[in-house]
């Protein structure tokens, strides 16, 4: 293949970079409305932008998908086209593919780890409560009394 009939790969490429980082932007985003439900506990808050990640998603998957042979094509020839800016310009948005994914990838470990916190919480109060009820339960056997059983009035009875 020449340069020339690799350009039109390049773009093609290009353009779906360009797809896939509007996308990894938005994931982005919504991996921060997740990490602000989780923190919150806003059970409907995390739904909703669980729902939003999922489509999302799909989508990168399948401009991910789409893009493989043309990848797989331009590493092929990958030595010819070095000196390409454009594909020099590949290579950059690579990288910023590469840095979105890592931050996207540090909020969602906050996330985990809020959860987790929350877990913790709800397992900490859960113990206090039952710790509570068994306390209450034996104060109230304290103050009142078992009454005893109606002997003097089954004698005269």
């Amino acid at each position: 293949m020449t340069l020339i009939e690799l350009t039109p790969l390049v773009e093609q490429y290009r353009a779906g970079l360009d797809a896939e980082l509007m996308l990894l932007h938005r994931l982005q985003a919504l991996s921060v409305d997740q990490r602000r439900a989780s923190e919150t506990g806003s059970v409907m808050e995390m739904q909703k932008s669980i729902d939003a990640r999922d489509r999302v998603m799909a989508t990168l998957v399948t401009v991910e998908h789409e893009l493989k042979g043309v990848r797989q094509q331009l590493l092929k020839f990958r030595d010819y086209l070095t000196d390409m800016p454009a594909f020099q310009e590949i290579v950059a948005l690579h990288r910023q593919a590469a840095d979105l994914v890592a931050d996207i990838v540090a909020v969602d470990q906050d996330s985990v780890q809020a959860l987790k916190n929350a877990e913790h919480a709800r397992h900490i109060a859960a113990q206090a409560l039952e710790q509570g009820e068994s306390t209450l339960a034996a104060y109230r056997r304290v103050v009142t009394p078992t009454l005893a059983s109606a002997t003097l009035v089954n004698r005269r009875g």
